[in-house]
């Protein structure tokens, strides 16, 4: 094995390992917890989605939240259902961004953010992640025969980057590094970065791969684009959730594990991304297969 291997497993196995210890361990102290009390009390489950992360959590034409990762927190809820004894649990949606998810979890407004929102030791200090459901990396969207291939040809340009993302901090720490001379557009979710581009305010539009992926499909005219450069990163997706909610945490995990050993994650992928082109990848596979813990 390789040292970049060796390295990429190393960091895949603390990710689904810490959330899978926290869930399972922990959640065996204690019978309820505050999202769950919240939850019963209310009689609603607040799911919080993402207006444009296609495939993950988007509008579609009637203006209802679907997605990938939407599925997945469905099934979160009619476990939540089965936990509590409440079949007529309501659902309320609450629309995030990158700007205030993290806040909006944290302080218990949203009880289960379902999005494309990658798990970094940071926002851990604020908030739980789930076992990782999907695997990106940071690339960049442009026109087609644009002279833009990596971030070095960035130089003299100008890119659209997400504002408190991931990406934004990698495109901005690379670009320093490497003392580029490009101009930065701030914007405030993927469908400003995408306008950006399309419109011409912007040479290239970077933040996740597939998302990148979901807009160039989304297109007018799809072939005018194309997902360009190498990948600069290895970004584990987990759906996010209030700390200090141990049993809650548990249950969210225990469903990815049932419907991964089940294959129904599997046919929701297929559901998802196929469209888009995208194969699920070697790295999903494995985080999959070490989230599927037995009973």
């Amino acid at each position: 094995m390789n040292t970049a291997i060796h390295s990429m497993s190393r960091v895949l196995f603390g990710v689904v390992g810490a959330a899978l210890f926290v869930s399972s361990g922990a959640a065996l102290a204690q019978s309820t917890d505050p999202i769950l009390e919240r939850i019963k009390a209310k009689g609603t489950i607040t799911l919080g989605y993402r207006e444009s992360s296609i495939p993950f959590s988007y509008l579609n034409d009637d203006r209802k939240p679907v997605g990938y990762a939407m599925d997945l927190c469905l099934k979160v809820t009619d476990a939540v259902k089965q936990r509590l004894q409440v079949p007529a649990l309501k659902v309320d949606y609450i629309a995030v961004n990158p700007q205030n998810r993290i806040a909006l979890v944290a302080n218990g407004t949203v009880d289960l953010e379902c999005g494309s929102t990658v798990n970094t030791l940071g926002r851990q200090a604020q908030v739980d992640f789930s076992a990782p459901h999907f695997i990106s990396t940071t690339r960049l969207l442009v026109r087609k025969g644009a002279d833009i291939k990596e971030v070095e040809d960035l130089n003299g340009k100008a890119v659209a980057l997400p504002i408190n993302t991931t990406p934004e901090r990698l495109i901005k720490a690379l670009i320093e590094a490497k003392k580029l001379k490009v101009r930065i557009v701030p914007v405030k979710d993927n469908s400003e970065g995408f306008l950006a581009l399309s419109t011409g305010r912007v040479d290239a539009f970077s933040t996740d791969d597939i998302l990148l992926s979901g807009l160039r499909k989304s297109a007018p005219v799809p072939l005018d684009y194309e997902v360009v450069g190498r990948p600069l990163s290895f970004d584990p997706y987990g759906l996010m959730l209030q700390k200090n909610s141990t049993v809650f945490l548990s249950l969210v995990n225990a469903t990815i594990a049932r419907s991964v050993r089940s294959g129904e994650l599997n046919a929701s992928y297929d559901k998802w991304f196929t469209p888009l082109d995208v194969p699920m990848s070697k790295d999903l596979a494995a985080a999959l297969k070490l989230a599927a813990l037995p009973e």
